[in-house]
């Protein structure tokens, strides 16, 4: 059974915990024993009803404040699929929290009030979901029963949805909008009699119809390599090893592959995993490899099959960001930048422009600051092996850190085309 991964996006108290908590109880994914827990936590707190968020905030900060501050992972099941729902916090103070949510989905929903309509970290999540290459969306207008299940409401933000989806013009975005109550469990899993003027899919139904194919085959094979194994003991003497997760496609005795940055030519001589000799490995898993020839190869390299002349090994780049830092970035400055298991010095040369929230326009600025999304320009002190973020997600992709403090200031896609 395939498991699609899904990120939650959207303003503060808007609802998202309580949406996922209400998920694992329509799907009876909650154990009985957390059933009854969340049951005399609600009580506890004076409420008439079960408070389905205390499922999902874990933190005892979060529960006092009755906020989402850090990424909660939760796991739910259906007769057809699993599913892997990460709760992501809405402050904009934690913008970084949802763009480490959603880096490893698959697709997004994005909740909004319904009394509220499109507000700025609406527009600013949906523009994160796109850098991130997230083209399957459910937007979903909770707190309906707040506004007495009013079409006219829900018409009106689900059009200033598609205006802002509309605004989006680099990539085709399948979407659904769905008007639910979250704590009353309206349109969740079966339509509800309230919205009878609704005749678009439930909740549950539109989460179904995601393909769970969602990104085609890479015609890549990539490994980066983030260990070489030399045991040199006297059964191991001459034992050379490159281990690593396969990013994409397959690895195959006898098949030949391209080292990066040397652009040196080997063949694959064996493969290992865990131990045992196999013949092939493919995307997700880890293997070792060992090559027919004496070629070097240290961490950080990357073993490619299949290049097609999409990979560029290059010291200069131009990215879109997301600055995830306090203190705005500094041309001056000297950031590290990580690409997969390879550490490089960086240097950013040009800020070209950064996104107006509000409007979706590029703007030409001087400076990227706390959550802005931005173009740079940018070069390494040493090349690096890449894509650009729609040929190969993972080699189009890295973070940059800021060196005095060690904390993650931005993540990075690589576009040409910008």
């Amino acid at each position: 059974m395939d498991a699609l991964k899904i990120a939650t996006a959207g303003s503060v108290d808007d609802g998202k915990s309580t949406l996922i908590g209400r998920l694992l109880y329509e799907t009876k994914s909650l154990k009985l024993d957390q059933l009854e827990l969340l049951t005399k936590k609600s009580q506890q707190k004076g409420y008439d009803y079960i408070d389905f968020s205390l499922a999902t905030d874990g933190l005892l900060t979060e529960r006092a404040q009755g906020i989402t501050i850090d990424v909660s992972h939760l796991y739910l099941t259906t007769p057809k699929r699993r599913y892997v729902l990460a709760d992501a916090p809405g402050h904009q103070e934690y913008t970084r929290n949802m763009v480490t949510a959603a880096s490893n989905a698959q697709a997004a929903v994005v909740l909004l009030d319904a009394r509220k309509g499109v507000v700025e970290q609406t527009k600013r999540h949906f523009y994160i979901t796109q850098l991130l290459g997230l083209n399957h969306l459910i937007f979903a207008i909770n707190k309906m029963d707040l506004v007495d299940f009013n079409q006219e409401v829900y018409q009106k933000i689900a059009d200033e949805i598609q205006l802002l989806v509309n605004s989006e013009l680099r990539s085709v975005v399948q979407y659904h909008i769905i008007p639910i109550s979250a704590l009353h469990g309206a349109n969740i899993t079966h339509h509800s009699p309230s919205t009878p003027w609704y005749d678009g899919p439930s909740f549950m139904e539109a989460l179904s119809r995601i393909p769970s194919e969602i990104y085609a085959p890479s015609e890549l094979n990539v490994l980066q390599v983030q260990w070489v194994i030399r045991p040199k003991t006297e059964a191991h003497h001459d034992y050379r090893g490159f281990a690593g997760k396969v990013q994409s496609g397959i690895f195959k005795k006898g098949m030949p592959i391209t080292i990066f940055p040397s652009k040196l030519k080997t063949t694959v001589l064996k493969i290992e995993r865990y131990g045992q000799e196999v013949d092939s490995v493919q995307q997700g898993e880890n293997a070792s490899l060992i090559l027919a020839d004496q070629v070097n190869v240290d961490r950080g390299s990357t073993l490619i099959s299949d290049a097609l002349g999409t990979v560029r090994c290059e010291q200069s780049w131009k990215a879109r960001i997301c600055w995830l830092q306090n203190t705005p970035l500094n041309t001056q400055s000297v950031y590290l930048l990580q690409h997969g298991p390879q550490v490089v010095k960086c240097k950013i040369l040009h800020i070209r422009s950064k996104t107006n929230i509000e409007t979706g326009v590029e703007e030409q600025t001087n400076s990227i600051e706390l959550n802005d999304i931005g173009i740079i320009e940018f070069m390494t002190d040493q090349p690096i092996t890449a894509t650009d973020f729609k040929t190969h997600r993972h080699l189009g992709s890295w973070i940059l850190i800021d060196p005095q403090t060690n904390n993650t200031a931005a993540v990075g896609m690589n576009q040409s085309e910008i």
